[in-house]
């Protein structure tokens, strides 16, 4: 088996073994979300937010993660989403997280429901995880949080061009040193 074909197999089998992906109890990932004093803020100021219950995340050297998600706007679903990234550097392993991601502005909003829209490696997520302390970039996406006492504390505004990430690990173990930016795809619902 090619190395390609052993990340593919390892993040469909964390997708496929989570607990939330059978239902994609959006609802649930929400509460979970809603219950850290970091992100709730968030909640009450945001313009949208989209939120992706499973991301399944795979690598052996090159690495893949895959999740679908809904879009929402005034607590309303207008929208599916699909994120897909490809990762090249040193890593190996897998977990699956969930992940969302907050608007500031109908700006921001937009940019992300204009059908085809990427983070470059460069943008950061916030992991709220028991025990993250640090941020981590989406190569990452939680994975390289350092481990610490509790969950990450009160921080300033997270928005980078309109957009703020926060994601929730919920399990798997991934050592990684890579880059890799998120590419998203959206559907507005009919």
């Amino acid at each position: 088996m090619t190395r390609l074909g052993l990340v593919v197999a390892l993040v469909t089998s964390l997708v496929a073994l989570s607990p939330v992906h059978a239902a994609e109890d959006y609802s649930a990932t929400i509460k979970i979300f809603k219950t850290s004093p970091v992100v709730q803020p968030y909640f009450e100021t945001a313009y949208g937010y989209a939120v992706f219950p499973t991301i399944g995340k795979g690598g052996v050297g090159i690495g893949g993660a895959h999740g679908k998600g809904q879009v929402y706007r005034g607590g309303k679903v207008t929208g599916y989403t699909s994120m897909t990234q490809l990762t090249v550097g040193l890593q190996l392993g897998g977990q699956a997280f969930s992940q969302i991601i907050f608007f500031e502005d109908k700006r921001a909003y937009d940019t992300f429901t204009s059908g085809n829209f990427e983070f470059g490696v460069q943008a950061t997520a916030v992991a709220i995880t028991a025990g993250a302390t640090a941020q981590a970039g989406t190569g990452g996406a939680g994975a390289s949080a350092t481990a610490g006492g509790g969950t990450a504390g009160k921080q300033e505004s997270q928005y980078n061009s309109g957009m703020a990430i926060f994601t929730y690990v919920k399990g798997g173990l991934m050592y990684e040193a890579s880059l890799g930016g998120q590419k998203f795809n959206f559907k507005p619902a009919k």
